[in-house]
C-alpha cells in the first residue's frame, strides 16, 4: 500500500490525534484525501494498558475513522528529545508520507512529550525539504506547505486561528475515542486536554460544542496557525458577526 498521504498528524502517543483533531480527519477521508497518522511512541509509559493493547486499539480507531496509514515512530514514551537522531527519523518518514498538510500538538503542553512532539515536528518537516540533508532517508526532499497546531489542552494560550465544523463526522470521532477502553473506559480524565471529576466522554462532547459555538455549529475543532491566512473573496467569510 502507498504511504503517500495528502493529510498527516503527528502526536506523541497513540490516542493524541483521535482526542485532538479525529474529527477533522475523518471529514478529510469523506472529502476524497488520503489521510495518515504518525504516532511517535508505543504508548508503553502510560499508567493504563501496555504498548500492544494499544497498538491493537490504534489499529482500530484508524480504520474507525477510515485512516488507512498509521506509522509509529517507536520512540520512547516519556523521553521524545529534539535530538539529531530523531530528526533524521522523523524526515525519512516525512520523506515517506509527501503530506501537503501536517496537524502537529501544539508547542505548549504540561505533558513534555507533547511539547517536544511539536518542535520535532516542526523542525523535521523544514529538514525533510533539504536536499542535502540525510540523503537516501525514505526518498526525494520534501516539505510540507502547511503546519496546523491543533489546539485542544486546557494550557493552549491562544485564540485559534479557525475551527473545523466536524458536526457531521462527531459520532465518529468518539467512536475512534472509544477504541482505546484500556484508557478511556469509565476514566473521569485523559492527562492535560481535559479536567478531572467529570465522565471523559461528556468532557470531550462539551468541549467540542464550545468550538463548535465559536463558528455557529453543533461541534468543532480548533487550530491555529502562526501566519496569517489570506482570504480572496470578503463576501464568502463565514460565521455571522452579530
Amino acid at each position: 500500500m502507498s504511504e503517500q498521504v495528502d493529510l498527516l498528524a503527528i502526536a506523541a502517543h497513540r490516542d493524541d490525534v483521535e482526542l485532538t483533531c479525529g474529527g477533522t480527519l475523518a471529514k478529510a477521508v469523506l472529502a476524497g484525501h488520503r489521510v495518515g497518522i504518525l504516532d511517535l511512541t508505543q504508548g508503553e509509559m502510560g499508567t493504563r494498558g501496555d504498548a500492544a493493547t494499544r497498538a491493537a486499539e490504534a489499529e482500530r480507531a484508524a480504520k474507525t475513522l477510515g485512516v488507512p496509514l498509521r506509522l509509529n515512530a517507536k520512540m520512547p514514551d516519556a523521553h521524545l528529545t529534539n535530538d539529531e537522531a530523531s530528526r533524521k527519523k522523523i524526515v525519512e518518514l516525512i520523506r515517506r508520507a509527501k503530506p501537503r498538510v501536517v496537524i502537529l500538538p501544539y508547542s505548549v503542553g504540561r505533558h513534555p512529550d507533547h511539547r517536544t512532539a511539536s518542535e520535532l515536528g516542526r523542525d523535521a518537516c523544514y529538514l525533510a525539504g533539504l536536499a542535502k540533508y540525510a540523503p537516501g532517508k525514505g526518498g526525494d526532499a520534501h516539505r510540507p506547505y502547511k503546519l496546523l497546531y491543533a489546539l485542544a489542552y486546557r494550557e493552549d494560550p491562544v485564540k485559534p486561528t479557525f475551527v473545523v465544523d466536524i458536526s457531521d463526522v462527531f459520532e465518529k470521532k468518539m467512536d475512534a475515542i472509544r477504541c482505546y477502553a484500556s484508557q478511556f473506559a469509565g476514566a473521569k480524565a485523559a492527562g492535560e486536554i481535559h479536567p478531572t471529576g467529570q465522565d471523559l466522554y461528556e468532557l470531550i462532547r462539551v468541549q467540542s460544542a464550545h468550538y463548535g459555538s465559536l463558528i455557529r455549529r453543533r461541534y468543532g475543532e480548533p487550530f491555529y496557525t502562526a501566519e496569517t491566512l489570506e482570504v480572496d473573496d470578503v463576501l464568502q467569510l463565514g460565521v455571522q458577526s452579530i
